[in-house]
């Protein structure tokens, strides 16, 4: 998302560069030859930290105002790396992107005279509402409402401390606006780089059916879980006569007892996930919390996948219901979704070519770059 948003920049001739707060466990993300050439057009430094935390920190923190969720991803000497940055170069628009990164905006804001973008990727305290409301556990209800007023009330802190926010979808402006933001906020949905996505018939499996996505990311993993408890059994032993493929980084190893031979595949992290996304046909996005805009998504119409989806999974993207994505809210709509794309390749075909389309008039790189460029200059 960031990288597309850079490339767009680049494209219209303007300087950028990129700090970069890379957490420890993601150091092993290889970046791609796109990526690279990308990289050697801008000012780019990145800074590793540790983002893990201890039993005793996590207990530690129960007794504090904040969440470790974000205290974590403060480290003075990337603030220092950071302070020297801007004392060597004058920007004109500094852009944060996502509510992690704004632990440095104080810092920020006293080392440079540029305009603060805030780039709102969620609205990260109705990540945790949503997740405890999921949990029958009252103890684990209990500690993620917690969290979630905690972020709530750094949220609230920190939204008219910047000079302008990008959200992805009308639902966040709205839920700012509510919150009491006075600055300006636009909607500025996902735009990718259409010429990286190429769709090849010819190697793609159908019917196959598939999910894409980190798991260290809690939605996600609660998502793709409540489908393996509910679908396990009509996947191995039931009617949908479907392999089903489960790839993306951070999978806990106890996914493997999901595992079941020429039936479910747990395959971790993939080294090509556009290669990845090719070669099945049928997507799943049983995202149960969360908002904003999924950058997978917009991935999967723009190879014209079939793809079934959550409405809130979804939220964001102007679709239409069963003509260019397939939308199910329980299990019920899960299973005739599923039931009627296995056995109809040419729906799926015709919801993949209609999705297509959809990405190519709303969400092409360049087309909303130049839309961020414009909500730039209001700003400045």
């Amino acid at each position: 998302m960031v990288c597309n948003t850079i490339r767009g920049l680049v494209n219209l001739g303007h300087e950028v560069s990129l700090v970069a707060l890379n957490a420890k466990k993601n150091s092993h993300h290889e970046n791609t030859e796109d990526d690279n050439d990308l990289l050697s057009k801008i000012n780019y430094r990145a800074y590793d930290i540790d983002i893990n935390v201890s039993v005793f920190e996590v207990a530690v923190n129960l007794f504090s105002k904040t969440s470790f969720n974000i205290n974590r991803y403060y480290n003075p000497e990337f603030e220092r790396l950071l302070v020297r940055e801007l004392k060597n170069t004058a920007y004109d628009i500094i852009q944060f992107e996502g509510l992690l990164v704004s632990l440095y905006l104080s810092a920020v804001r006293k080392n440079t005279k540029a305009k603060l973008i805030y780039r709102a990727h969620n609205i990260e305290n109705q990540i945790w509402e949503m997740l405890a409301q999921q949990k029958s556990d009252p103890f684990k209800k209990a500690y993620l409402k917690m969290h979630s007023r905690r972020i709530k009330n750094y949220e609230l802190q920190q939204l008219n401390n910047f000079d302008g926010i990008a959200v992805f979808t009308e639902q966040d402006k709205s839920t700012l606006l509510e919150y009491g933001t006075k600055i300006p906020i636009e909607i500025l949905p996902v735009g990718i780089n259409l010429d990286r996505y190429k769709p090849d018939f010819t190697k793609t499996e159908f019917p196959s059916l598939f999910f894409l996505g980190s798991l260290d990311w809690l939605p996600n993993r609660e998502g793709i879980e409540w489908f393996l408890n509910n679908f396990h059994k009509e996947l191995t032993e039931g009617d949908l006569r479907v392999r089903f493929y489960v790839a993306g980084s951070d999978i806990p190893e106890r996914f493997d007892d999901y595992e079941v031979m020429g039936k479910i595949f747990i395959q971790g992290e993939v080294d090509d996930a556009l290669e990845f996304l090719n070669s099945k046909s049928i997507m799943i996005v049983p995202l149960l919390s969360s908002g904003g805009m999924r950058v997978k998504i917009v991935e999967g119409m723009a190879m014209q996948k079939c793809i079934i989806s959550t409405s809130l999974g979804a939220e964001g993207i102007n679709y239409e219901n069963e003509v260019n994505i397939l939308i199910a809210n329980n299990q019920d709509e899960f299973y005739e979704a599923i039931k009627i794309c296995i056995t109809d390749e040419e729906f799926c075909k015709f919801i993949g070519r209609n999705a297509r389309k959809l990405i190519e008039e709303q969400h092409d790189v360049n087309k909303v770059t130049k839309n961020l460029v414009e909500f730039y200059k209001t700003v400045v």
